[in-house]
């Protein structure tokens, strides 16, 4: 897999942990895509925020099912599932997070991460949209620029061909019979 479809799986995959967050009431949910020179790590954060533990713990099981349903998507880790005021979701390429609103104002990694571009789902969403579109246009462009084969016109044997062919399969039961013969 190449890294831009690896790139665009990964989109992929936190597009859908962000609706699965949606679904699950998550407020206030941010992807932050990060610098890759300042993370080596990973491409995204997914950060919501829930009213209690157990909305935390919904929110997480959402986002863990959603993506093993339909991508097959296992996170790599899973912390904080216990006490529920601050889970972390990771699945390598994204890490997402699912705070307690007072524990996200606290740790606040929106601002710890300064040089990451904040979106919001519904941003995230139009710009994967853009890029699916740009490249279906590329593809297209790339197929209108090829020059077109002309169909070949099947070939017809001529009557002589088929005398030919009908000699020689004659011949052949010739050889045969007389290689029977003298054995």
């Amino acid at each position: 897999m190449s890294t831009t479809q690896a790139h665009e799986q990964t989109r992929k995959l936190v597009q859908a942990a962000a609706a699965a967050c949606e679904d699950k009431k998550g407020e206030d949910t941010r992807i932050l895509e990060l610098d890759p020179i300042d993370s080596g790590l990973s491409d995204f954060f997914l950060i919501t925020s829930a009213t209690n533990d157990r909305q935390a713990i919904a929110i997480a099981d959402e986002i863990e099912y959603r993506l093993k349903k339909e991508f097959g998507a296992m996170p790599h880790s899973v912390e904080g599932r216990r006490q529920g005021d601050w889970i972390l979701l990771d699945y390598v390429d994204f890490v997402a997070h699912v705070f307690l609103t007072e524990r996200r104002a606290f740790y606040d990694l929106e601002r710890l991460r300064k040089s990451a571009r904040p979106l919001t789902p519904a941003e995230f969403d139009a710009e994967l949209k853009e890029a699916l579109a740009a490249k279906t246009r590329a593809a297209r462009d790339k197929a209108e620029a090829k020059p077109k084969k002309q169909a070949a016109t099947p070939k017809t044997k001529k009557p002589a061909d088929t005398k030919v062919s009908a000699k020689k399969k004659v011949a052949s039961k010739a050889v045969a019979k007389k290689t029977a013969i003298k054995r």
